[in-house]
């Protein structure tokens, strides 16, 4: 019992000291975001001053403007795909449909730099303009897979005598979709948007490939600005950004724990 003990405050330790080592740059850019000084050198006092300068700044906010647009579509486009992906592989009973559903999620297991390489060349050899347009095929194609794991998942824990009980009363199976599937899937299909979107907001190395010259997502702009030097503005916008990932996050992990609720009160009901 005296070595479990032991072992387990030896843990204790070495977690804390490893979450302290990973958070503690995290911390710095946080507290530098006040900083009244602009040398990131010394902390001189508290201000906001560089916050209100963020706000101010045109050519960031356009930036943030675009990838909030782009994170919406995207999404939105990805929670459409995934969804009817996710329902048409569940339906099928093909003996490819395993190599199917690897297939599926691909681009989650290429390397970002070689996916962008790809989409680069592909979207040249068709001869699209690399701007918005571009950026959201490339984001559309690396949400889908978080959307569509997460209705499949929520899809197989699913009793398919509801579907079937509302196509015996009457319903199309369009209706039966609309009116029996999409709902008990919403909470899926939410929890993986938010997850998509975060991964879109956050995304910079396929992006540089498939960007145009006159369109900038927030992430690019951060990058090419933090090459002359970290400002205290990126780290005001550092702060921002990691507020609203962790407010994403946390309502990912609230949907994702409401539809685990809702699974095991089915277990339960059956």
């Amino acid at each position: 019992m005296s070595r479990v003990k032991k072992n387990s405050k030896f843990a204790s330790v070495y977690m804390g000291i490893l979450f302290f080592l990973m958070y503690l740059p995290i911390g710095v850019v946080i507290v530098f975001s006040f900083n009244e000084s602009k040398l990131p050198v010394a902390f001189t006092g508290f201000s906001t001053v560089w916050y209100e300068k963020l706000f101010n700044n045109h050519a960031m906010m356009e930036a943030l403007r675009n990838s909030l647009i782009l994170g919406a579509l995207s999404t939105f486009i990805s929670a459409v795909i995934g969804t009817l992906g996710a329902v048409g592989l569940s339906k099928i009973r093909w003996r490819s449909k395993g190599a199917m559903e690897y297939i599926s999620i691909l681009p989650l297991m290429i390397p970002e730099i070689i996916l962008g390489m790809v989409l680069m060349a592909f979207f040249y050899m068709m001869g699209l303009p690399f701007g918005m347009l571009t950026l959201l095929i490339g984001h559309t194609i690396f949400c889908v897979p978080y959307i569509l794991m997460e209705v499949k998942a929520r899809l197989a824990g699913m009793d398919p005598a509801l579907e079937e009980a509302a196509r015996d009363l009457g319903a199309t199976p369009f209706r039966a979709f609309l009116d029996i599937t999409l709902p008990l899937c919403m909470p899926a299909v939410l929890s993986g948007s938010l997850l998509a979107f975060a991964m879109s907001m956050d995304d910079v190395v396929i992006s540089i490939f498939i960007n145009g010259p006159k369109v900038s997502t927030l992430p690019i702009k951060v990058y090419t600005q933090i090459k002359t030097g970290v400002t205290p503005e990126i780290n005001a916008l550092c702060t921002i950004m990691l507020a609203v990932t962790l407010l994403i996050l946390g309502l990912y992990s609230l949907v994702k724990r409401i539809n685990q609720g809702e699974k095991t009160d089915e277990k339960q009901a059956h």
